[in-house]
């Protein structure tokens, strides 16, 4: 099993101390909301997080959308051998159902994600699909209880995720990729990290790291393969088997 964690993610609530700045009570009116229920987007609050602490790391869900729905979509997935969580910038984690199926639409799965942070977990009614509970790294990384943790970072040692992946794959590992849209990791994540790895001498957005990474381990599981013989076996691949 490999648990991936989009750490430090830029998903947050608007702060109460932008709640009566114009773009923020535009956009409420625009919703229909009070301000505190809107999710900080930079799109739209871009001259309100002027005033905000690390504004450059924050304010931008359509990251960590975009890496959920790259995450989701894998035959790793697909197969169950996949736990993928979210840790958010504003102290918050959310657990995902392997089986839930986002909205590929941005403005929905804004909506969704405004009403996990209203209820706490949809549905509200079992079985639930996501969960949203308060904590940091360090409590999520109690519960899943990870044997091995490397965070990817361009701070790291440069190293092929297989290499990792080879001597451990049959570990309860945790991966974890920073969905935030530029900066590093705190020094409180990495020094929880057993390993931190750099994948490329560029700055890769989130969901291209977990994409190579995912794929990376599904290779090292000799998944692909395995697959791909079972669609032949069903006669669902175009093709015959050699």
């Amino acid at each position: 099993m490999l648990h991936l964690t989009f750490a430090e993610s830029a998903l947050e609530r608007v702060p109460p101390n932008l709640w009566n700045h114009p773009s923020v009570v535009k956009k409420a009116r625009q919703a229909g909301k009070h301000p505190g229920e809107l999710l900080l987007d930079r799109t739209y609050h871009h001259r309100a997080m002027l005033k905000l602490a690390n504004a450059a790391k924050r304010g931008r869900p359509d990251i960590l959308h975009v890496s959920l729905m790259a995450a989701f979509g894998t035959p790793l997935n697909k197969e169950g051998l996949l736990k993928t969580y979210v840790h958010t910038v504003d102290g918050y984690l959310i657990h995902f159902k392997s089986s839930v199926r986002l909205p590929k639409n941005y403005n929905r799965f804004v909506g969704l994600i405004e009403q996990l942070y209203e209820q706490g977990k949809i549905p509200v009614e079992a079985p639930t699909l996501l969960r949203l509970e308060q904590g940091g790294f360090q409590k999520l990384v109690e519960e899943v209880q990870p044997s091995y943790i490397i965070a990817f970072s361009r701070s790291g040692r440069p190293k092929l995720p297989q290499k990792v992946f080879d001597r451990r794959k049959e570990e309860n590992l945790m991966v974890v990729v920073g969905a935030f849209p530029r900066g590093h990791f705190s020094e409180t994540l990495l020094d929880i990290a057993d390993e931190v790895v750099s994948i490329d001498v560029a700055p890769l957005e989130a969901w291209v790291v977990a994409s190579r990474i995912l794929y990376d381990y599904e290779r090292v599981l000799g998944l692909p393969e395995r697959r791909l013989h079972k669609g032949l076996r069903r006669g669902v691949c175009g093709g015959t088997a050699e």
